[in-house]
């Protein structure tokens, strides 16, 4: 496959945001179009996923472990080959584990999750672009209500809401990578081409640390 030019700034991009936002579905997408390498999360593998969406306090702590060392898993995998024979896209980055962390586990829980947390975190590599794609909480409602997970139907806008202020919180102090932040309330890349066309092209042209891209009126 012969890429645009622009790749080869951007050999590995992070789309990143909170759950129901469509980050997976672009990045797959992103793979298909530009021949990049799909890392994506594999939800369906953790054991106890489920029991957490039923009873958080119980299974928040070995959920988020569990997700914790399956993403570092992936990326250990990952900084094992030779990247500059390949572009990569993935759909989350280990950064984002601490969020999720702060707002379900306890005190506790969480002291023991951080002293895990950072005996590892050096082994992640820090992508050349993060994108990262916002929605209002009731946006990511309707959209995980449409998308029809059943175990995730329970979540509550009151989560989503904290979620997705968290991710505001942290990527607004984050400068490790450069940085596109991308209002998703009336952009539609997966089904609508154009959309889809205007995303890249922000990419294609970004420069600098961080840009924005909204196509609200």
């Amino acid at each position: 496959m012969v890429r645009p030019p622009w790749t080869a700034r951007f050999r590995s991009i992070v789309f990143e945001g909170p759950i129901g936002v469509g980050k997976s579905s672009l990045a797959m997408k992103f793979a298909t179009r530009f021949g990049y390498t799909p890392l994506l999360e594999a939800p369906d593998e953790n054991p106890f996923l489920s029991r957490f969406y039923r009873d958080s306090a119980r299974y928040a702590l070995p959920t988020q472990l569990f997700f914790l060392f399956q993403r570092m898993d992936q990326l250990r995998e990952v900084s094992q080959r030779d990247l500059f024979e390949e572009h990569l896209v993935s759909d989350f980055m280990i950064e984002k584990d601490p969020l999720f962390a702060a707002l379900t586990l306890s005190e506790e829980e969480l002291g023991l999750y951080q002293k895990i947390y950072e005996s590892l975190r050096p082994q992640a590599p820090i992508p050349d672009l993060v994108v990262v794609l916002q929605a209002s909480a009731e946006q990511l409602s309707d959209r995980i209500r449409q998308r029809g997970i059943d175990m995730e139907q329970g979540m509550s806008e009151d989560y989503l809401s904290r979620l997705s202020e968290a991710y505001t919180q942290y990527f607004h102090r984050y400068d490790e990578a450069p940085l596109l932040i991308v209002n998703t309330a009336a952009l539609n890349p997966i089904d609508k081409e154009e959309d889809f066309d205007a995303l890249v092209a922000q990419i294609s042209s970004l420069k600098g640390r961080r840009s924005y891209f909204n196509l609200m009126p």
